[in-house]
C-alpha cells in the first residue's frame, strides 16, 4: 500500500517510536506482534503529512491516543482537518483519551476488536 508520505514525516515517525508516551507503550504492548486477536498493527506510521499512532493496514483502521491538549480549541481544529484528510483517503479512526488506557484498558481493546471486525466484514 502506498501511503505517500514526506521524508520529514518518516523521520518524525522514527523519533516518535523511540519516545512513546506511557499510554502508547501500554497499548502497544497489548496490540503488538498480533497479540490482540491476531490483528497486525504498526505504530507511528506516516500518511501524507500526518503521523498516526497505530494502524492496521489491511482494514485502514487507525487508533489515536489523545492527551488533554486535544481538548484545546486550536488542537480541535487541527484534529478535524487531519481527520477529514484521513477519512477522505479511506481510513477509519478511533480515538481514546489517555485516561481510558489507564482506567479501562479492557474496554479499549474490546472496542478495537469490534471496529476491526466491522471493517473486515465490509
Amino acid at each position: 500500500m502506498n501511503r505517500h508520505y514526506l521524508r520529514k514525516s518518516l523521520n518524525n515517525a522514527k523519533d516518535l517510536r523511540s519516545n512513546q508516551t506511557d499510554c502508547e507503550n501500554i497499548l502497544w504492548n497489548n496490540i503488538r506482534a498480533k497479540r490482540l486477536n491476531n490483528i497486525k498493527f504498526r505504530r507511528q506510521v506516516p500518511i501524507g503529512k500526518y503521523i498516526v499512532d497505530f494502524i492496521n493496514l489491511q482494514t485502514k483502521l487507525i487508533i489515536e491516543l489523545d492527551g488533554s491538549q486535544h481538548i484545546e480549541e486550536k488542537n480541535i481544529e487541527y484534529d478535524n482537518i487531519r481527520k477529514n484528510f484521513l477519512n477522505k483517503n479511506g481510513y477509519t479512526i478511533i480515538r481514546f483519551f489517555n485516561n481510558e488506557i489507564i482506567e479501562n484498558l479492557d474496554n479499549v481493546l474490546n472496542v478495537i476488536v469490534e471496529e476491526y471486525e466491522k471493517l473486515v466484514t465490509k
